[in-house]
């Protein structure tokens, strides 16, 4: 073999060795080193380039950003016995990663110690509390509908509460956050992203709001066709107002003309009763015979003296 060939060939064996010596920390990375699955360094977190025995030691690299934990959704009763959906998710991070590859190795074990702890945290705090109390954001005064009122009575307990879902979620976080050291993440938030009915109990919300709904339209229509039969009362009792004072009035004018009518016709009376009976008679002459009529009367009836006083009334007779 050529001096030339193994030259080389020692070149290629250094820098194999070399490689298998070397290894790099990225800037949003940690490491660890073992070595037949034993923890033989400190945790390393200075991005660069670093050393290790070559062969034997192994490489674990793992995040040092916070992750996202995202719950699955979970049919969890109440106290009241209202059965929900919760859909929960978190922010965790490894904080140290000697005892976080001592309790859960990797990133999946991390999520699935997660989603032990953290969804049986939200299933004993919705397990230990009211309707009321999750679905509301805060603990603000509860305001009540009418019907929410009468179906209330005396028990006020059902619709007033001292916490809300953000108090819940945060009962959860520390609860939680306090078995994650011995699994070397630390856990930053947790919130509620989704709090839903089943569909039974979803049903009679629909139909509890529609039925309010259709309540307050038919108080709403209650109180118009009140208010329409006020102001058709008014208007009717003004109307009739009106009238009667017309009436009034009317009447007022006609005796006053009726009373200067029976003026004139006395003055005039006064002046020539004979012209006014004579006129009088006329009138109901008038009223009474037509070209049709026959009158049988005595010899001492009015009529019959002015028609004798006529012309011709004798050969008439």
């Amino acid at each position: 073999m050529s001096r030339s060939v193994i030259v080389l060939l020692v070149a290629l064996a250094a820098l194999f060795l070399a490689q298998a010596s070397m290894y790099t920390v990225a800037e949003n990375e940690q490491v660890l080193l073992t070595q037949f699955g034993r923890i033989v360094s400190n945790t390393v977190s200075t991005p660069g380039l670093h050393w290790k025995t070559p062969f034997t030691q192994e490489v674990h690299s793992f995040d040092k950003r916070w992750l996202e934990w995202d719950g699955d959704p979970n049919q969890i009763p109440t106290r009241d016995k209202k059965y929900i959906w919760m859909d929960a998710y978190a922010r965790w991070r490894i904080k140290d990663p000697i005892e976080f590859y001592k309790s859960v190795r990797d990133e999946a074990g991390a999520q699935t110690r997660l989603d032990d702890i953290i969804d049986g945290e939200v299933r004993n705090v919705v397990a230990s509390h009211d309707l009321i109390d999750i679905v509301r954001s805060s603990s603000r005064s509860f305001e009540r509908s009418e019907e929410e009122q009468d179906e209330a009575g005396d028990d006020e307990q059902q619709f007033t509460t001292k916490i809300g879902r953000d108090e819940l979620a945060q009962m959860v976080l520390k609860k939680a956050a306090q078995v994650m050291p011995a699994y070397g993440i630390e856990l930053a938030d947790m919130q509620f992203r989704r709090v839903n009915y089943v569909d039974s109990v979803q049903e009679k919300v629909f139909e509890r709001m529609i039925s309010e709904r259709m309540r307050i339209a038919q108080r709403f229509r209650s109180e118009g066709q009140g208010k329409a039969a006020e102001i058709e009362g008014t208007v009717e009792k003004e109307l009739r107002t009106i009238d009667s004072e017309a009436f009034r009035k009317a009447e007022e004018i006609r005796g006053k003309a009726d009373g200067e009518a029976a003026a004139i016709y006395a003055a005039a009376y006064n002046k020539d009763p004979e012209l006014y009976g004579f006129v009088r008679t006329l009138d109901a002459y008038r009223t009474i015979i037509d070209h049709k009529t026959q009158l049988v009367l005595s010899t001492d009836s009015d009529l019959l003296r002015l028609l004798q006083t006529l012309p011709g009334a004798a050969k008439a007779r």
